[in-house]
């Protein structure tokens, strides 16, 4: 009993840390955002670096969020489950040998194609010369961070399965902080956008670097080794599961690219002004959906490893009820309060008003997607504890589908224009969650649906409650001291939040709600140990 209190305490405390860190990073990639849209606005430029960003990008989340999260993971951690540290580590010596084989041809080819690689992630780019030639440059400078960042998801993917979560969850932060310097010294500089290129370049490294004392201290100086032996039943699990995980992302990652495409078409700037509200989106997805899921993963993995089924479900539905619990009022206030916050962030230099209202209407859009990608998260990674990563490249397909032909049908053909876009993949994210759990409640004979959806429904109507108290302080505020000044702006949306959260937890207070409790529960400790 004290043991599993003990492992529990561990488990709230790797996520808090998590959390933290990933607020900081979350918190350093909107300064960074900011100091983009207020040097460049929404321009050619912008459009260019975030276009070029999009293909090693996404070779990354192939590679690291699906190989490593469907594939290494959950063989990694089941051999040290078991005790057989040795036998984890010889299987994955392989795994990170053709791992590294496969992105160096990956950068050679990247590098000589990166003129036939961009009118798929931009064609509107192409009818721009000028444009079309940074693009190119951008990419071929890009992938030399691409080794960094795989190495630097390599490290991440060791260090959880032992968890040690502190130096992976860093790492983001300083990519940030690589990418900020960049922007602020070398973007001043005759160098321009090539300043924020080059730092990409020195984020990846950071973020690699800072992993390495960790990776030497869990034993990978003395386990690690460059071979391969195609014959080790570790590796051959790995490359099994990973495959149908890597196939479903990349038809998920075609969403980026559709997206992309699509705004490209529409004209300049517009790639860039659904990236800005794009990252307002991820903030809570990144600090809180992503925090959780990360720290619960191995946990769950363990949990299947030792065979302890009821213990799986537990920890997903607590996990899954968390999440909602934080995302569904944090997407509801970002619907209501979607232009004043694109206001507050981003409105400055270059960045004009109109550009504010524009992706104000593409933020409200995005929001509702908000829900769909936290709960996706953890299911996905439920997919992976059980080493199913077949499902979820069925109804990655299916969404894909959808989400092309609504952000197609959206953008060109009704009024909304480019927030289509973002509307589209609110409705394919909302669709991908609910398949995904409906399998993965099939494949493990139940979940713990009732206590879930008792949950999210209480959220809601706490949440809806909190919105309409938002958007009433929102207005009256902006009414009172008007939007002239970035003062007046950041009191008219502060006096919102200040009263929207502590009102939100009243009303989840008084719904008697789990998860509230919990949150009390940690406050009272705190307390008394302080006394």
């Amino acid at each position: 009993m004290v043991a599993n209190q003990g492992k529990e305490e561990n488990i709230k405390r790797a996520t808090i840390i998590v959390m933290l860190t990933l607020f900081i990073s979350r918190l350093l990639g909107f300064v960074r955002e900011v100091i983009v849209a207020s040097v460049y606005g929404a321009s050619v430029q912008t459009d260019a670096f975030f276009a070029a960003f999009t293909i090693p990008d996404v070779m990354f989340n192939l590679l690291i969020a699906g190989a490593l999260s469907s594939g290494f993971m959950p063989v990694f951690t089941s051999y040290l489950a078991r005790g057989e540290e040795k036998e984890a580590w010889k299987s994955a010596n392989s795994f990170i040998t053709i791992s590294m084989i496969f992105i160096i041809i990956f950068n050679i080819l990247g590098m000589t194609f990166a003129r036939y690689l961009v009118p798929f992630v931009a064609p509107g780019m192409v009818k721009t010369p000028a444009g079309f030639e940074l693009t190119v440059n951008l990419t071929q400078i890009m992938f030399t961070a691409v080794t960094f960042t795989v190495l630097a998801g390599l490290l991440r993917g060791i260090l959880n399965s032992y968890k040690v979560f502190t130096s992976p969850a860093i790492g983001p932060v300083l990519y940030n902080v690589g990418m900020i310097l960049g922007a602020m010294v070398l973007g001043a500089t005759s160098l321009g956008i090539y300043g924020m290129t080059i730092g990409v370049i020195l984020g990846a490294v950071m973020n690699f670097l800072v992993q390495v004392p960790d990776f030497r201290r869990v034993g990978g100086a003395k386990y690690l080794k460059l071979s391969l032996d195609f014959k080790d039943p570790g590796f051959r699990r790995m490359i099994t599961l990973m495959v149908p995980a890597i196939i479903g992302l990349s038809v998920s990652q075609l969403n980026i690219v559709i997206n992309q495409s699509i705004a490209s078409l529409v004209g300049d700037g517009y790639i860039s002004l659904v990236r800005y509200a794009n990252r307002v989106m991820l903030l809570p997805l990144g600090i809180f959906a992503m925090g959780i899921a990360t720290t619960l993963f191995p946990v769950m993995n363990t949990q299947i490893a030792r065979k302890e089924y009821e213990g799986f479900k537990d920890t997903f539905s607590e996990g899954f009820r968390t999440i909602m619990f934080i995302t569904i009022p944090a997407a509801v206030g970002m619907i209501v309060l979607s232009e004043p916050v694109i206001r507050v962030l981003y409105k400055s230099g270059s960045f004009t008003e109109s550009d504010v209202k524009i992706t104000g209407v593409i933020l409200a859009c995005y929001s509702l997607g908000l829900i769909g990608q936290s709960g996706v998260q953890i299911i996905t990674r439920g997919f992976y504890a059980i080493q199913d990563t077949k499902t979820p490249v069925k109804v990655a397909a299916i969404t894909v589908a959808v989400n092309a032909i609504l952000s197609a049908g959206l953008t060109f053909l009704t009024p909304l224009g480019i927030a289509g876009v973002s509307l589209a993949y609110s409705i394919s994210s909302m669709i991908n969650m609910y398949l995904l759990y409906r399998g993965l409640k099939m494949k493990t004979k139940g979940l713990r649906t009732k206590e879930i959806v008792k949950s999210s429904t209480k959220a809601s109507i706490a949440s809806f409650i909190m919105g309409g108290a938002v958007l009433i302080i929102a207005r009256t505020m902006e009414s009172i001291v008007g939007v002239e000044t970035k003062l007046d702006e950041v009191i008219a949306v502060g006096s919102a939040m200040i009263i929207g959260i502590p009102l939100y937890f009243y009303i989840a207070y008084k719904f008697k709600m789990s998860e509230m409790d919990f949150f009390l529960a940690k406050i009272k400790n705190k307390i008394k140990k302080s006394k």
